[in-house]
């Protein structure tokens, strides 16, 4: 059997013809429109014409689904798709099963299936990149909560004032922007010369500065994956993102958390943290495991 599957994300559309055992046949990727909602449509229907055969799409895409109805409450990067009948639509331009879900939560079914938590019942991913996208797996499963918003921890507020900023919320704060914008404002360099390639760069070529701004970058996260250990207490947290491509990040995470738990005057069990398996393919490899988990 083969099946279409789609990752929009905020700049770029992935697409991939798969089959059910997960083998990718052929890859594709075109700009995601910025216009409106009637445009994306258009564009996954010029996708899914070059694949006439195929017995199904399955899409990973941005914002709170609610992957039942196929509704998007909010769009995320893509705001006209808030409060859309996204699989309706698609529907009428495309007489095939469908079924779509939050991109993170994609990338935890993978995970969970295949990857990096393929070996334990609960499991927690994160992945780091504007924001941060979160995905629960609970008992092998993924675990959507009663609003479909489990694991948006991107809105945890992290402000003691409750200052619902960007500023003041976990994904703001600790979203790969932000690590660029501490290092440039450190620097006193224009905060647009500077992004993740940048920043490591400059940091594995032993800038101190760099390093000062990773370990306190670190630290929040540290205390935030804490605070997930104990409130859900998963066996395994996988961090993704491109930024998960540089070994030091994971390593400074647990240096931090370690540190976190020699303070901790209880006992509580420390988070296992490990990087994803998959990084460019995971959004693809988990919207078609959401399809077989739904169909089949």
């Amino acid at each position: 059997m083969k099946i279409l599957t789609i990752d929009i994300g905020g700049t770029a559309i992935k697409y991939a013809e798969m089959t059910d055992d997960l083998k990718i046949l052929s890859k594709g990727k075109i700009p995601t429109p910025q216009t409106s909602r009637a445009d994306l449509i258009d564009a996954l229907t010029k996708i899914y014409n070059e694949f006439p055969k195929v017995e199904g799409i399955a899409i990973s895409m941005p914002g709170i689904i609610d992957s039942e109805k196929g509704y998007c409450f909010m769009g995320g990067a893509l705001r006209y798709n808030d409060e859309f009948y996204f699989r309706d639509a698609l529907h009428k331009k495309i007489p095939l099963k469908i079924t779509i879900e939050n991109d993170a939560k994609c990338a935890a079914m993978a995970e969970a299936a295949v990857g990096s938590l393929k070996d334990v019942s609960d499991g927690f991913v994160l992945i780091f990149g504007t924001g941060i996208g979160g995905g629960y797996i609970k008992n092998h499963k993924l675990h959507k909560g009663a609003h479909f918003s489990a694991g948006e921890i991107s809105a945890m507020i992290t402000d003691r004032n409750g200052t619902p900023a960007m500023d003041g919320i976990f994904g703001g704060r600790c979203g790969t922007p932000r690590l660029c914008k501490m290092y440039a404002n450190a620097k006193k360099i224009p905060e647009d010369e500077v992004d993740g390639i940048f920043f490591f760069q400059a940091l594995n070529a032993g800038d101190e500065i760099a390093g000062i701004c990773l370990d306190n970058f670190t630290k929040e996260i540290a205390a935030q994956i804490f605070n997930l250990q104990v409130i859900l207490d998963p066996q395994r947290f996988a961090i993704g993102g491109g930024i998960s491509a540089q070994p030091i990040f994971v390593e400074k995470i647990r240096e931090n958390l370690e540190k976190l738990y020699k303070v901790f005057p209880l006992y509580t069990p420390k988070a296992e943290i490990v990087t994803c398996k998959y990084q460019n393919d995971a959004n693809l490899i988990g919207a078609l495991q959401c399809f077989l988990a739904e169909y089949f």
